[in-house]
């Protein structure tokens, strides 16, 4: 059929057969979405907020004549959602003595701002951890070495973000636990000397391991900080989380 143009052409194309036997194709259908719940991540324009939990740990140093008492409070980001987490909002250190005030102003008033810029914060433990006090260092209960005060505050906060679940430990598999309980047995029947007779009224005592409760003769291990390298068949090996030098 004929059709009358009206307006003046400015431009054209030709249709091919082909094209005319494709349909246009269909428009898709707007399915309806529920609106998923903003996940709220910490950021430093975070507000804070009037009641936080947290916890308060006391480190008992040979450094200082009293104690430190560092408290840690935590945010709880999306609360009674499967997103609920726990992070560090502040930390302070409070103590009697005043002789370190300056400095552990600064450190508390520095780590808390890292908490509240977010993301990885677990960099802080390592960092700490790695202070050492050219005066020496010194061993806390159960043998632990500790080469600053700093160290300890760093201990502190790693032992803190294990129990809200920032820091996992590796879990040590069964092997390696049954091969450390074989090592230190096979240590300590190498070591063991026939005791000379005590008199009766005496009490025995256990003179075979350290304040850690690993063999006397164990060194520091590099890696956990505990007395419980031993030298076996010629390689330095850790009773404690299974370190050893030769791999």
């Amino acid at each position: 059929m004929a059709i009358k143009i009206e307006k003046k052409i400015k431009g054209y194309n030709v249709v091919k057969p082909e094209d005319k036997a494709a349909p246009a194709p269909a428009p898709a259908p707007v399915k309806d979405t529920a609106p998923v719940a903003e996940v709220i991540q910490m950021h430093e324009s975070l507000e804070r907020p009037e009641t936080l939990v947290g916890n308060t740990y006391k480190i008992k140093s040979p450094l200082f004549e009293h104690a430190l008492y560092v408290t840690i409070n935590d945010i709880v980001l999306n609360a009674g959602t499967p997103h609920e987490q726990r992070r560090p909002f502040e930390l302070f250190i409070n103590s009697k003595n005043m002789d370190h005030f300056q400095w552990i102003v600064a450190l508390t008033r520095i780590l808390s701002a890292v908490f509240r810029k977010g993301g990885d914060v677990t960099f802080i433990v390592e960092e700490l951890k790695a202070v050492f006090d050219p005066r020496g260092g010194y061993f806390k209960a159960g043998g632990v070495y500790m080469p600053s005060i700093v160290a300890e505050i760093g201990g502190v906060i790693e032992q803190h973000m294990k129990s809200i679940g920032l820091i996992h430990d590796p879990e040590m598999s069964e092997a390696t636990r049954q091969l450390i309980a074989e090592k230190r047995a096979a240590y300590e029947k190498a070591s063991a000397k026939p005791a000379a007779a005590a008199p009766a009224e005496t009490a025995p005592t256990d003179s075979h391991t350290n304040a850690s409760g690993f063999p006397a003769g164990a060194t520091l291990c590099a890696k956990c900080n505990t007395q419980a390298l031993v030298l076996m068949d010629g390689c330095q090996t850790c009773l404690n989380c299974g370190y050893s030098k030769c791999g």
